[in-house]
Parts: C-alpha cells; structure tokens; sequence
C-alpha cells in the first residue's frame, strides 16, 4: 500500500473503533491524528481545547507567523512542506550554546531558558511544547505577566515531575490552548496537533 493508502486506512480504523463522541469536526481531525501517532484512544477523553484554539491555530498558520517548539525533535515532526504556501517558519533554541551557557549561569533548565529567548519569535504565533514541564510553566509565567502572547499554546509534557500539573495550569488558563491532562504526551503528540492544524489551514486557504 501507498503511504497516503495507509493513511486514510488507519484513519478509517481509527473511526470505527473510536465509536461515538462529541467532538465536531475539526477537533476531532486533531485527536485522530493524535490517535493516529501514538495508537492510544486515552487521548478522546484526556484531550482539552481552548474554545478559540482552533481557530486561532489556524489564523497564525495562515498569516504565516512562527512555530516555536521545545525541542527538535517536535520540530522534525512537523510536516513542512506544507508550511511552503503560509511561508512559516519554525524554530527551536534548545541546541543554541549561548542557551545552554544562560541555563547554566542562572541554575534553569535549557528548556526554560528557551522559551524567554523565544519571546519575541513567539508573538502571535505557536509555542509548541512537547517534553519540558519546566518550558510550559514558564510559558505561563510570561504570558501572566503580560510578557509574551502566542497566539496558542500546544502543550504535552510527558513524564512523571510537573508533567500533569503544568498542563493543569494551562488548562486553568484563560489563553487559547490545546493540551490534556495527566502524565502522557511527548514531541510526537504536539507535532501531530501542528500537523493536523496545518491540514485544516490548508483546507480553509
């Protein structure tokens, strides 16, 4: 079979077994290609948007603002071919030496220090946030100080220290968000949400 054979087979299977749920439309294209990337149906019930999140994803994709990610491997999973036609850029600051010279000089972990080198790259554009708590709850930090403004947040930190309570914070914040609640998340999961957002800009373009 095709990749794209592939594709639209899983998504088929996907359905079928995810049965009835609330979802409209364009929420669920992002939970099934969460599904999609990680085969875990957890997802439709852990999963939590922000009323404008979809919308206001799809906006910064159209005006072609950029995406910002925690770590490179999110970065490499977002499809950039086809970011060409918004011209989007994405970044990310974890492998830059004068990052890991900040963190060490201050006692931070890179992660955050990242997310204050991206204050100015992140307006009204993406954060997407898929492995660091730390990076999240800095984020948020900013954000309540009227420091920065994204136009989203996309935060899955995985793991067992903040993971869950970072994106408990985020949730409690009144600022466009997709996240979910609980310890699972990671790079691939907050790609899979760029991805399925960039779909849905490309189909209202």
């Amino acid at each position: 079979m095709k990749p794209d054979e592939i594709e639209t087979l899983s998504f088929k299977i996907i359905d079928e077994e995810a049965g009835n749920h609330t979802f409209p439309s364009d929420k669920w294209s992002v939970v099934r290609r969460m599904i999609h990337t990680s085969a875990d149906f957890e997802y439709i019930k852990s999963v939590r948007f922000h009323p404008d999140a979809i919308s206001c994803g799809i906006n910064a994709l159209r005006n072609g603002k950029k995406i910002i990610t925690d770590t490179n491997m999110a970065k490499a999973g977002i499809r950039k071919s086809d970011l060409e036609r918004f011209g989007t850029q994405i970044k990310c600051f974890m492998t830059d030496p004068e990052i890991g010279r900040i963190a060490s000089k201050n006692g931070i972990t890179k992660a955050k220090a990242a997310v204050d080198a991206a204050i100015t790259d992140m307006r009204d554009g993406i954060y997407v946030i898929g492995n660091a708590p730390t990076a999240l709850l800095r984020l948020i930090e900013l954000i309540n100080a009227k420091k920065t403004n994204p136009a989203l947040i996309i935060g899955f930190p995985v793991g067992f220290v903040n993971a869950a309570e970072s994106k408990a914070a985020l949730v409690d914040l009144d600022y466009p968000y997709i996240s979910n609640i609980g310890r699972k998340g990671g790079s691939n999961i907050a790609a899979s949400v760029v991805n399925a957002l960039i779909k849905l800009a490309l189909l209202s373009d």
